[in-house]
């Protein structure tokens, strides 16, 4: 998505925000929102949302939220299903990515694609969000290797580990 889109969905969230807070009386800050993306037209990752972020989300279409996060995630099903939202978490340890972790993904996703509306990708810092989203991109949607990797760069750049992960799948699914 070129930085245009991206500005305007940016501008979007937070005229979303300031409108909804008008309109409850109440003028605080929505909290930062570590390493947001636009990935796709139906498709944005981020850092971890807190529940304000979740509610504009949903204002703005997202339908379904992917964590990547390992470990009890229980409140934050609780939160996200409580705002309308489908949830899914795919248990992703920092320093063991595994195939099996990313054809979990996959099967999210494409139940999501069922669903109209668009999915958001997220873990603590979007490091793993921005690999599972520039692997899902250039394995399953055939995107560009360029332009998806231009957007994981713009993220992180993968320790040895990841890349590793990073070079398993694309060798599972044959893509150079």
């Amino acid at each position: 998505m070129n930085a245009f889109k991206h500005l305007l969905l940016l501008t979007t969230l937070m005229l979303t925000t300031l409108t909804q807070a008008a309109e409850n009386g109440n003028f605080e800050k929505l909290p930062p929102l570590k390493n947001f993306q636009v990935n796709t037209e139906n498709m944005v990752s981020s850092g971890l949302p807190s529940k304000p972020h979740f509610d504009v989300f949903k204002a703005q279409g997202v339908t379904t939220v992917i964590d990547l996060i390992p470990g009890d995630r229980s409140e934050e099903r609780e939160i996200v299903l409580d705002t309308g939202l489908a949830y899914e978490n795919v248990q992703v340890v920092w320093d063991n990515p595994t195939l099996e972790n990313f054809q979990e993904y996959v099967g999210y996703m494409q139940q999501a694609q069922s669903r109209e509306g668009t999915t958001l990708t997220h873990c603590k810092l979007n490091w793993r969000g921005a690999v599972f989203t520039y692997l899902y991109r250039v394995t399953q949607l055939g995107e560009p290797e360029a332009e998806a990797k231009a957007d994981l760069d713009a993220i992180w750049q993968p320790n040895e580990t990841w890349q590793a992960f990073i070079d398993t799948v694309k060798a599972h699914y044959q893509v150079s």
